[in-house]
């Protein structure tokens, strides 16, 4: 068994299909066939359940599948770090981070790294909260940017920055300052808010919001993404609570109204990490 095979186990296991697996890796298909069926001969474990028509994993194989997907990304991990080390200050960093930062901190966070290493790649994606973290753990990413407390012992964690909550709503809205919000007023509205995650610090900042009004509020609306909360606001489809970074926007047609209420943003990286350029960017981030 090498890894070659595996590759080609895993391109299958995508595809369900020998013709088009065998296309995508440059082999023909009674060589494909071949390399698997040696691969299943070694382990002694049948793979695939095949026909004339179809092919499907068995349940070893879909154990293999996310085992081996897992592994391999940890040992391009592996390699890609030992090319960095010899290339120095390239390679390729992948941060992840909410929509609320994408106009304000991010483009402060880039700037820094781009003058510092010009040569380094950064991609940056936006994670489902539930995800992150596993994320790190599987070599997906290499940065976290969160607005959660971390209690992963794996993961390292660093408060970089903080922001405030703000009550937001279309520009004619009668409320003006954060004193016109009371447990009447906000009795009568159609909130939209960002979706409740179990577990979550910021979620739980939000309800504390609202245990101080004494108030439990009407939810018309629930989205993972910030910036289409803001234009159902600016659509007249209800009021949201989010953080005043999204000011950065510069969204016409919207009132964003601080609140006392704060929000930290920390940044996560894996414990046991040494790549040498997150530990660089980690020098240009962290305070």
């Amino acid at each position: 068994m090498d890894l070659q095979q595996i590759k080609y186990f895993l391109a299958l296991a995508r595809e369900l299909h020998f013709w088009n697996t065998a296309g995508k890796m440059n082999i023909t298909q009674s060589a494909l066939s071949r390399q698997i069926q040696s691969l299943e001969n070694q382990l002694g474990i049948q793979l695939f359940e095949r026909n004339k028509r179809n092919v499907k994993l068995t349940a070893a194989g879909q154990f293999l599948k996310e085992k081996w997907e897992v592994e391999l990304n940890k040992l391009e991990f592996i390699h890609q770090s030992a090319r960095q080390i010899q290339l120095g200050e390239s390679g390729t960093i992948t941060i992840s981070h909410p929509d609320s930062i994408s106009a304000s901190l991010i483009p402060e966070i880039l700037s820094r790294i781009s003058d510092a290493f010009p040569k380094l790649k950064i991609k940056l994606v936006q994670v489902l909260y539930e995800n992150q973290l596993d994320y790190l753990r599987n070599y997906k990413i290499d940065l976290a940017i969160l607005r959660d407390i971390n209690h992963a012992k794996d993961i390292q964690s660093k408060k970089i920055h903080t922001d405030h909550l703000a009550i937001v709503v279309p520009e004619d809205h009668p409320y003006q300052t954060p004193e016109d919000l009371t447990k009447e007023t906000l009795a009568s509205q159609k909130f939209i808010l960002p979706t409740s995650d179990e577990g979550s610090s910021y979620s739980d900042l939000i309800r504390r919001l609202f245990n101080s009004f004494e108030n439990a509020p009407e939810v018309h609306l629930h989205s993972e993404f910030g910036s289409t909360i803001i234009a159902l606001v600016r659509k007249g489809l209800g009021i949201a609570v989010l953080p005043d970074s999204y000011l950065f926007h510069e969204i016409p047609g919207i009132r964003f109204i601080k609140l006392p209420l704060e929000t930290d943003l920390y940044i996560n990286w894996r414990s046991e990490d040494h790549n040498p350029v997150l530990a660089n960017v980690l020098k240009l981030i962290v305070p």
